[in-house]
């Protein structure tokens, strides 16, 4: 990969990558930190990665990153816990519902849901970056928004 690929790829992705990275761990510094290490290893095996694949070469790498990073904060979450969050009736503010619905999600399922429902990507792509196949993608997407569906109730009481 050439100079101004590598470039043209800084451009595409890394707010995108930078975004997803940030949602996964609630934590922008380290966000920043990791797409940067991410762009860091690209550049390192510019030669060995075709430009066709570098966007989810990218999301690999900085999901990877990102789960060495909560391995060392020691800041996984088991499913059986909870966090005590409540909504407020009166003014309920959407962003803050979503994102207390996603930290009671495993950071595999946390995963899915971002890069299916806010980057966009196919299962098939998914499960490449994540290293599962389409049917675990499909089935771990399914009981995330099965979890965020009990969170959060009826979606009227919200809105």
């Amino acid at each position: 990969m050439s100079a101004k690929l590598y470039n043209q790829s800084v451009h595409d992705y890394s707010n995108r990558v930078c975004r997803f990275v940030d949602k996964l761990l609630q934590d922008s510094t380290a966000a920043k930190d990791i797409t940067q290490e991410a762009y860091l290893r690209l550049w390192e095996n510019r030669d060995k990665i075709d430009f066709d694949k570098v966007r989810a070469w990218l999301f690999t790498t900085a999901y990877r990153l990102s789960i060495d990073y909560l391995k060392q904060k020691n800041r996984f979450y088991s499913d059986e816990w909870i966090p005590e969050i409540s909504i407020d009736q009166e003014n309920p503010d959407l962003k803050k519902v979503l994102h207390d619905a996603l930290s009671l999600l495993t950071e595999q399922q946390k995963s899915i849901i971002l890069l299916k429902d806010y980057e966009g990507y196919s299962y098939e792509e998914i499960g490449k970056i994540l290293q599962l196949n389409e049917s675990q993608v499909k089935v771990y997407l399914f009981r995330a928004r099965k979890k965020i569906k009990e969170y959060i109730g009826d979606l009227r009481l919200v809105l």
